[in-house]
């Protein structure tokens, strides 16, 4: 006999934040593959939520933000060492003088 009410068992807490947006800015400015991976779990996490896995969607939430930073983190290396790469380069070719 039903009374009208659920009986599944409540999340202990509020939903995970997704970290889509994050994910797709990474992806977009700093490293694709990483960003890629980032946007996949991010996708897991409403889907989960509302499937009642409260558990699995807390943990795409943090890998979702872990993939993120770390596509930030080599984008932001990569940069770096572009820069220096052409600042080196363009300080070799000034070497060049006719006396």
């Amino acid at each position: 006999m039903s009374y009208g009410y659920d009986q599944s068992p409540q999340p202990a807490g509020a939903k995970p934040s997704n970290n889509l947006v994050f994910a797709i800015l990474s992806t977009l400015f700093c490293c694709l593959p990483a960003g890629v991976v980032s946007i996949v779990y991010a996708a897991q996490v409403d889907g989960k939520w509302n499937a009642g896995d409260y558990a699995g969607a807390q943990q795409a939430s943090e890998n979702a933000k872990k993939w993120a930073i770390i596509a930030a983190v080599v984008g932001l290396v990569v940069t770096v060492l572009y820069i220096i790469f052409v600042v080196v380069l363009a300080s070799n070719g000034d070497n060049n003088t006719i006396d």
